[in-house]
């Protein structure tokens, strides 16, 4: 059993990484299951800190959003207002402005802190 302790460097996590391997199919609740999951959570922790992820581009949020939702431009344009303000946006030649990144959060639940980006 590893001795549990706070991943403060490369090294630290290397190692984290290697134990939550050899362990990684202990039983729930076991004591290597407790080892387990404690370890994750450290490893998350290192991972959030020295490795995090920026938000996603608000034009390609838009293009994954519509693609889920299986919506066609004309489908956006029914929320933004204009085919052609529309067809500016998406080929990032107009700003997203206040009223449309309302429209698109309400509409499409896309995040506010996504689509208040510069792009």
């Amino acid at each position: 059993m590893m001795k549990i302790k706070a991943i403060k460097t490369e090294k630290d996590y290397q190692e984290a990484l290697i134990r939550l391997e050899t362990i990684f199919d202990a039983k729930a609740g076991s004591a290597q299951g407790d080892e387990l999951e404690v370890l994750a959570i450290l490893i998350d922790q290192y991972e959030k800190e020295h490795f995090p992820i920026g938000l996603p581009d608000p034009i390609e949020a838009i293009k994954f959003r519509m693609e889920q939702l299986n919506f066609t431009q004309k489908d956006l344009a029914m929320i933004i207002g204009e085919k052609s303000r529309t067809n500016e946006i998406m080929n990032r030649k107009r700003k997203l402005s206040l009223g449309v990144i309302r429209q698109l959060h309400s509409q499409l639940n896309i995040p506010t802190d996504v689509l208040v980006q510069a792009y």
